[in-house]
Protein backbone atom coordinates (compact mmCIF):
# COMPACT_ATOMS: atom_id res chain seq x y z
CA UNK A 1 0.00 0.00 0.00
CA UNK A 2 1.67 3.11 -1.08
CA UNK A 3 2.39 5.60 2.25
CA UNK A 4 2.03 8.65 0.61
CA UNK A 5 -0.73 10.99 -0.38
CA UNK A 6 -2.42 11.70 -4.07
CA UNK A 7 -1.54 15.47 -3.23
CA UNK A 8 1.83 14.04 -2.27
CA UNK A 9 3.59 15.28 -6.08
CA UNK A 10 1.97 19.22 -5.41
CA UNK A 11 4.92 19.94 -2.15
CA UNK A 12 7.43 22.27 -3.38
CA UNK A 13 11.04 20.42 -3.73
CA UNK A 14 12.45 22.90 -1.49
CA UNK A 15 9.87 23.89 1.74
CA UNK A 16 13.37 25.44 3.33
CA UNK A 17 16.87 26.43 1.69
CA UNK A 18 19.87 27.04 3.93
CA UNK A 19 22.81 26.32 2.47
CA UNK A 20 25.30 27.42 4.28
CA UNK A 21 23.80 26.41 7.90
CA UNK A 22 23.65 22.97 5.76
CA UNK A 23 26.90 22.70 5.03
CA UNK A 24 28.46 23.52 8.81
CA UNK A 25 25.18 21.78 10.77
CA UNK A 26 26.38 18.37 8.22
CA UNK A 27 30.19 18.50 9.80
CA UNK A 28 29.27 19.39 13.36
CA UNK A 29 26.93 16.59 13.49
CA UNK A 30 28.94 14.03 12.33
CA UNK A 31 31.91 14.85 14.44
CA UNK A 32 29.32 15.14 17.58
CA UNK A 33 28.81 11.49 17.41
CA UNK A 34 31.08 10.20 18.94
CA UNK A 35 32.66 13.57 20.42
CA UNK A 36 29.49 14.75 22.23
CA UNK A 37 27.72 10.51 22.58
CA UNK A 38 25.36 11.32 20.16
CA UNK A 39 25.73 7.97 18.67
CA UNK A 40 24.73 6.62 21.96
CA UNK A 41 21.68 9.19 22.11
CA UNK A 42 20.56 7.99 18.70
CA UNK A 43 20.56 4.20 20.10
CA UNK A 44 18.18 5.24 22.62
CA UNK A 45 16.07 7.60 20.85
CA UNK A 46 15.27 4.63 18.54
CA UNK A 47 15.60 1.37 20.32
CA UNK A 48 12.87 -1.14 20.29
CA UNK A 49 10.86 0.54 17.00
CA UNK A 50 8.75 -1.85 14.72
CA UNK A 51 6.59 -1.51 11.73
CA UNK A 52 6.43 1.74 9.69
CA UNK A 53 8.18 4.80 10.89
CA UNK A 54 8.30 8.56 9.54
CA UNK A 55 10.74 10.92 10.54
CA UNK A 56 10.45 14.56 10.25
CA UNK A 57 13.63 16.84 9.47
CA UNK A 58 16.07 13.70 9.03
CA UNK A 59 18.64 15.94 8.28
CA UNK A 60 22.04 14.22 6.67
CA UNK A 61 20.30 10.72 7.62
CA UNK A 62 22.26 10.28 10.97
CA UNK A 63 19.81 8.21 12.66
CA UNK A 64 19.65 5.90 9.69
CA UNK A 65 22.03 3.57 10.82
CA UNK A 66 20.59 3.59 14.35
CA UNK A 67 17.12 1.77 13.18
CA UNK A 68 16.94 -1.55 14.41
CA UNK A 69 15.81 -4.16 11.99
CA UNK A 70 12.75 -4.60 13.62
CA UNK A 71 11.24 -1.49 11.45
CA UNK A 72 9.95 -2.97 8.27
CA UNK A 73 10.20 1.04 6.63
CA UNK A 74 11.18 4.46 7.11
CA UNK A 75 10.05 7.07 5.28
CA UNK A 76 12.22 9.86 5.63
CA UNK A 77 11.34 13.66 5.43
CA UNK A 78 13.96 16.23 4.73
CA UNK A 79 12.93 19.93 3.69
CA UNK A 80 16.80 21.11 2.74
CA UNK A 81 17.88 20.21 0.04
CA UNK A 82 21.62 19.74 0.41
CA UNK A 83 20.72 17.60 3.81
CA UNK A 84 18.42 15.04 2.10
CA UNK A 85 21.18 14.57 -0.94
CA UNK A 86 23.17 13.71 2.41
CA UNK A 87 20.33 11.60 3.79
CA UNK A 88 19.91 9.75 0.45
CA UNK A 89 23.49 8.76 0.57
CA UNK A 90 23.30 7.59 4.57
CA UNK A 91 19.79 5.58 3.10
CA UNK A 92 21.45 3.52 0.58
CA UNK A 93 23.98 2.16 3.52
CA UNK A 94 21.62 1.52 5.42
CA UNK A 95 20.11 -2.04 6.38
CA UNK A 96 16.67 -0.63 7.04
CA UNK A 97 14.44 -0.08 4.02
CA UNK A 98 14.45 4.15 3.83
CA UNK A 99 12.80 6.29 1.68
CA UNK A 100 14.09 10.12 1.68
CA UNK A 101 11.09 12.46 0.53
CA UNK A 102 11.15 16.07 0.53
CA UNK A 103 8.17 17.73 2.87
CA UNK A 104 7.72 20.26 4.87
CA UNK A 105 6.46 19.40 9.11
CA UNK A 106 3.43 21.17 8.76
CA UNK A 107 2.40 19.67 5.57
CA UNK A 108 3.30 16.08 5.40
CA UNK A 109 3.09 14.26 2.26
CA UNK A 110 1.51 11.05 3.38
CA UNK A 111 -1.64 9.18 3.84
CA UNK A 112 -3.24 9.80 7.19
CA UNK A 113 -2.80 6.82 10.01
CA UNK A 114 -0.27 5.87 8.05
CA UNK A 115 2.41 4.89 10.75
CA UNK A 116 3.65 3.21 13.73
CA UNK A 117 5.54 5.48 15.06
CA UNK A 118 7.37 9.13 14.82
CA UNK A 119 10.34 9.83 14.82
CA UNK A 120 11.18 13.85 16.10
CA UNK A 121 15.05 14.68 16.65
CA UNK A 122 16.18 17.70 16.86
CA UNK A 123 13.86 19.64 14.70
CA UNK A 124 10.78 20.86 16.96
CA UNK A 125 13.21 24.06 17.25
CA UNK A 126 13.45 25.23 13.55
CA UNK A 127 9.82 24.31 12.14
CA UNK A 128 7.70 27.31 11.44
CA UNK A 129 4.53 26.19 13.10
CA UNK A 130 5.47 23.85 16.00
CA UNK A 131 1.35 23.34 16.92
CA UNK A 132 0.41 22.58 13.01
CA UNK A 133 3.82 20.57 12.79
CA UNK A 134 2.65 18.67 15.76
CA UNK A 135 -1.01 18.19 14.61
CA UNK A 136 0.69 16.81 11.73
CA UNK A 137 2.31 14.29 13.58
CA UNK A 138 -1.02 13.16 15.41
CA UNK A 139 -2.55 13.04 11.74
CA UNK A 140 0.11 10.47 10.15
CA UNK A 141 0.40 8.52 13.75
CA UNK A 142 -2.20 5.34 13.62
CA UNK A 143 -4.28 5.52 16.90
CA UNK A 144 -1.56 4.58 19.91
CA UNK A 145 1.19 4.79 18.00
CA UNK A 146 4.28 6.19 18.97
CA UNK A 147 6.27 9.45 19.21
CA UNK A 148 9.99 9.14 20.16
CA UNK A 149 11.49 12.47 20.06
CA UNK A 150 14.96 13.84 21.73
CA UNK A 151 14.90 17.66 21.05
CA UNK A 152 16.81 21.01 22.77
CA UNK A 153 15.07 23.79 24.07
CA UNK A 154 14.14 26.02 27.03
CA UNK A 155 16.80 25.39 30.49
CA UNK A 156 19.09 26.31 32.54
CA UNK A 157 17.56 28.71 34.95
CA UNK A 158 16.61 32.60 34.85
CA UNK A 159 19.85 33.76 33.50
CA UNK A 160 19.95 31.13 30.74
CA UNK A 161 16.35 31.30 29.82
CA UNK A 162 17.07 35.04 29.27
CA UNK A 163 19.75 34.45 27.07
CA UNK A 164 18.12 32.45 25.15
CA UNK A 165 15.40 34.25 24.02
CA UNK A 166 17.05 37.12 23.56
CA UNK A 167 19.11 34.85 20.95
CA UNK A 168 15.61 33.76 19.46
CA UNK A 169 14.78 37.52 19.19
CA UNK A 170 17.99 38.42 17.26
CA UNK A 171 20.69 36.34 15.48
CA UNK A 172 20.16 32.97 16.46
CA UNK A 173 17.35 32.03 13.51
CA UNK A 174 18.33 33.39 11.00
CA UNK A 175 22.30 32.36 11.44
CA UNK A 176 21.36 28.51 12.30
CA UNK A 177 18.76 27.29 9.90
CA UNK A 178 15.41 28.86 12.00
CA UNK A 179 16.86 27.03 15.09
CA UNK A 180 14.90 28.61 18.66
CA UNK A 181 16.54 27.85 21.33
CA UNK A 182 13.94 28.63 23.99
CA UNK A 183 11.19 26.25 22.50
CA UNK A 184 9.38 24.02 25.12
CA UNK A 185 9.05 20.56 23.22
CA UNK A 186 7.70 18.72 26.40
CA UNK A 187 5.17 21.41 26.40
CA UNK A 188 4.15 21.22 22.73
CA UNK A 189 3.86 17.81 22.87
CA UNK A 190 1.39 17.73 26.17
CA UNK A 191 -0.16 20.80 24.30
CA UNK A 192 -1.06 19.10 20.87
CA UNK A 193 -2.56 16.35 22.82
CA UNK A 194 -0.26 13.86 22.61
CA UNK A 195 0.21 11.19 26.35
CA UNK A 196 3.45 11.64 27.25
CA UNK A 197 5.25 8.28 28.49
CA UNK A 198 8.95 8.59 30.26
CA UNK A 199 11.23 11.36 29.35
CA UNK A 200 14.72 12.24 30.50
CA UNK A 201 16.50 15.74 30.43
CA UNK A 202 19.92 15.51 29.80
CA UNK A 203 22.68 18.09 28.81
CA UNK A 204 24.58 18.10 25.59
CA UNK A 205 27.73 17.97 26.08
CA UNK A 206 27.22 15.71 29.41
CA UNK A 207 30.82 17.73 30.68
CA UNK A 208 32.27 21.16 30.14
CA UNK A 209 30.86 24.62 29.41
CA UNK A 210 26.69 25.14 29.39
CA UNK A 211 25.66 26.39 25.75
CA UNK A 212 22.33 27.53 25.23
CA UNK A 213 21.92 24.39 23.33
CA UNK A 214 22.83 21.81 26.11
CA UNK A 215 19.54 21.39 27.41
CA UNK A 216 17.94 18.61 26.08
CA UNK A 217 15.08 16.17 26.59
CA UNK A 218 14.95 12.35 25.25
CA UNK A 219 11.40 10.62 25.78
CA UNK A 220 8.11 8.61 24.29
CA UNK A 221 4.80 10.14 23.63
CA UNK A 222 1.94 8.39 22.49
CA UNK A 223 -1.54 9.13 20.21
CA UNK A 224 -4.46 8.18 22.50
CA UNK A 225 -6.52 5.59 21.36
CA UNK A 226 -10.17 6.73 20.64
CA UNK A 227 -12.29 6.68 23.56
CA UNK A 228 -14.25 3.27 24.07
CA UNK A 229 -11.58 1.35 22.37
CA UNK A 230 -9.99 -1.68 23.96
CA UNK A 231 -6.32 -2.09 24.32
Amino acid sequence: MPLRSPGATKVARDPVHHPLFARYYARISVAAETRMGMGGVRDRLLSGLSGRVIEIGAGNGLNFAHYPRTVSEVVAIEPERRLRQLALDAARRCEVPVDVAPGAAEALPVKSEAFDAVVISLVLCSVRDVPRALAEVRRVLRPGGEVRFFEHGRGGGPAMTFTQRALDRTLWPPLNGGCHLARDPVAALRDAGFELGPYRRMLMPQTGPRLPTSYCVLGTAWRPEPAGTDT
